[in-house]
């Protein structure tokens, strides 16, 4: 189901035609058996790998307009983040096109930070990456530390500091700025309450300023909340594509009828 008409009187910011991501895993080493694995040790010659190919995201294709902000939702494994980096240039595609109004700027909790550098250099150099200028990062940073509110700790290495913390300063040093486009992966889902709740109120702020916002996250309260778009994704196929609640609610209840099923199957076998 797809209702990608939705903001067909805004202007597009990201359009997403018929794209295909494939990509190799090696697993590990092919031994066959335990004395194939002697024998390769005492050869010297390496055992060959196992190499398994994954196909994540499946001719996708999709719009995204000024001012929208777009839920992703969809079990691990779904496509959901192949799709943003896709997005963000940093995945080539296998087949496909993706165009976007700007660069787009992702934003994830796996995101690059140099910890052995402090959080005041890291945000000097987040600021430059993101084509400020040193007198902008200037004019920034102290409302970059007290969104973060990691005052106190702001001169000691990345290294040492939480999850949380990261991903508050991470957040705090995008945010800093207004994007046509960004791309929010999981990075919501590690901060405290209140964290949450100032990042939200940021969010519906860079959307509601022409921006397009995609956030995935674990928590569907803060998709309900932001986003006036949700995409559903399955195996790397959008499933469904439309108003946030709607998707939402169908989601949810598909993810509950397969639970269901399975508990019923391993009590089956459980007789």
């Amino acid at each position: 189901m797809s209702t990608n008409n939705l903001s067909t009187s805004k202007i597009p910011t990201v359009v997403v035609d018929d794209l295909n991501i494939k990509y190799r895993v090696i697993l590990g080493a092919n031994t066959g058996s335990a004395a194939g694995a002697l024998r390769s040790l005492i050869s010297g010659k390496a055992p060959s790998q196992v190499v398994k190919s994954v196909h994540a995201v499946k001719g996708v294709s999709l719009t995204a307009y000024e001012g929208d902000t777009i839920g992703l939702v969809g079990r691990n494994g779904s496509g959901k983040s192949s799709l943003l980096k896709a997005v963000a240039g940093l995945l080539q595609p296998s087949s496909g096109d993706v165009y976007t109004a700007s660069q787009a700027t992702l934003l994830g909790v796996s995101g690059a930070l140099n910890k052995s550098i402090s959080g005041n250099r890291n945000i000097t150099l987040g600021g430059l990456a993101m084509g400020m200028s040193r007198e902008e990062v200037e004019a920034i940073r102290q409302q970059v530390i007290d969104f973060a509110d990691i005052e106190e700790f702001i001169d000691m290495p990345m290294g040492t500091y939480s999850s949380g913390m990261q991903a508050r300063l991470r957040f705090s040093i995008a945010a800093a700025r207004q994007h046509e486009i960004l791309l929010v992966d999981e990075t919501l889902s590690t901060g405290d309450t209140e964290f949450r709740a100032r990042s939200q109120a940021k969010i519906r702020e860079l959307s509601g300023a022409a921006g397009t916002v995609f956030v995935v996250a674990h928590g569907h309260a803060m998709i309900r909340e932001v986003c006036n778009r949700a995409i559903w994704m399955d195996k790397g196929v959008i499933k469904m594509d439309g108003e946030t609640n709607a998707v939402l609610d169908s989601y949810e209840a598909d993810v509950a009828e397969k639970k269901a099923a399975k508990e019923a199957q391993d009590s089956e076998k459980d007789k």
